[in-house]
């Protein structure tokens, strides 16, 4: 039976934080809703110190954030989008229009069809998430959205360059310079200068997320995303070092984001809880990644492979790095995880940055019913049927009827029965 050698906050304060937060979103939204831009204007005010004379950059600002960047970044960007782009166009390929003769003379089939106009948001309030524009604009470009609307929080007292130039040379349609509720809940109802969108997709903080999911709804989302989370699942074939180094990396994410070891050798796991706080000494971003640990971090040890594998699949981790003897395994047998890294050279922060795979992925245990945001979720996949021949309709009509009959829907019944007395 697996152990605990550290274990996270319990579920009940964390429920606590997150009803705070929730009220909190809930009054900034009917905010925006009832005052339209002046409530964005005071909001981005309020949180971010920023209330420019027009939240949308024009063309020639968007042409000035790129020609700030030298020539390196420029082309370190265009690297991690063409990777994205390629992935997305993977994906795309294995999604098919179908139409079927299904029955003599019955013609049926489906469409994808791109969502028309997407709202997608870029965190860049405390670092500038270069990668969220990517992952977010590119894969909809891919899949053909016709309209494309992005906003960012400023970063530091203006605009994030980086963050411009990767929104612009994603494909985005329309950027704003502008973050939190407020942007969010902008796109999602429209004001007075903002369009309404059709989806929001992106990550955020917890107000962000929360955000989202009281507005799903009222537009679609791509998922119900909480902290960042990720799972590293280790045998004696990697060394405490290594398993530190990928926990921490994820854990500043965020003050509340969860990082777990689990393991099957009590020696990696001490090794490991070692190697943590002598990384927590000189990590730069210790001051997020030390709490994000100290409150939400735990090391597992499991007796058995197929006890990691069991445990895992229950904790449905965002991210999961798997570093084994039997990484494939792992593959072949888990189902439950937002995506996987398999082996020592790979790891999250490949997939966050720049390798391809899209990084907005469930959280909160919702990898259970759902993956991540992928060309697919901006594609509606709508059927349709069509009738070609009286003898055809006169079949269906009569198992119509005799079902209609048996569920009292007489009106129902009536719309097969006049296409039985016609064409019959």
């Amino acid at each position: 039976m697996a152990i605990w050698l550290k274990k996270a906050k319990p579920q009940a304060e964390r429920d606590q934080d997150q009803a705070k937060i929730r009220n909190t979103v809930e009054d900034l939204i009917a905010d925006v809703a009832a005052r339209g831009d002046t409530a964005v204007r005071d909001l981005s005010q309020r949180f971010d110190r920023w209330s420019p004379e027009n939240f949308q950059l024009s063309d020639n600002e968007i042409q000035q954030f790129l020609d700030s960047l030298d020539e390196q970044t420029l082309k370190d960007i265009a690297f991690a989008q063409e990777q994205i782009r390629n992935f997305a166009q993977i994906q795309k390929d294995a999604l098919q229009d179908v139409e079927r003769e299904t029955l003599p003379g019955v013609i049926l089939g489906h469409k994808n069809i791109p969502v028309n106009s997407v709202g997608c948001y870029v965190p860049g309030g405390k670092y500038p998430m270069v990668a969220s524009a990517h992952m977010s604009v590119v894969t909809a470009n891919v899949a053909g959205v016709p309209n494309i609307v992005t906003c960012a929080p400023p970063y530091q007292g203006q605009p994030s360059p980086a963050i411009v130039a990767a929104q612009a040379l994603a494909g985005a349609n329309e950027i704003y310079v502008l973050g939190g509720v407020q942007a969010v809940a902008a796109m999602a109802l429209g004001t007075e200068t903002i369009p309404a969108v059709d989806m929001l997709v992106g990550p955020g903080n917890a107000y962000v997320a929360e955000a989202k999911r009281q507005l799903y709804g009222r537009v679609g989302i791509d998922l119900f995303a909480g902290p960042t989370e990720t799972l590293v699942i280790a045998d004696e074939t990697v060394d405490g070092e290594m398993c530190a180094t990928d926990l921490l990396g994820q854990a500043e994410h965020g003050p509340t984001s969860p990082a777990v070891l689990l393991t099957n050798s009590e020696k990696l796991a001490r090794d490991t809880l070692d190697e943590v706080e002598r990384q927590l000494e000189s990590l730069p971003t210790r001051d997020t990644a030390e709490p994000a640990w100290r409150d939400y971090g735990q090391v597992i040890v499991a007796d058995s492979y197929e006890e990691m594998r069991e445990i895992a699949d229950e904790i449905a981790s965002e991210h999961v790095q798997v570093m084994t003897d039997r990484d494939d395994w792992f593959l072949a047998e888990m189902t439950n995880y937002g995506a996987l890294f398999l082996g020592p050279r790979t790891n999250v922060s490949y997939g966050d940055k720049v390798i391809g795979t899209n990084h907005t992925l469930p959280t909160l245990r919702s990898a259970r019913y759902t993956g991540g945001l992928w060309v697919g979720k901006f594609l509606k996949t709508c059927t349709y049927q069509k009738v070609l021949t009286d003898q055809a309709s006169v079949m269906v009509g009569e198992y119509c009827s005799r079902l209609c009959a048996l569920e009292n829907f007489s009106g129902h019944k009536e719309q097969a029965d006049l296409r039985v007395r016609r064409y019959g």
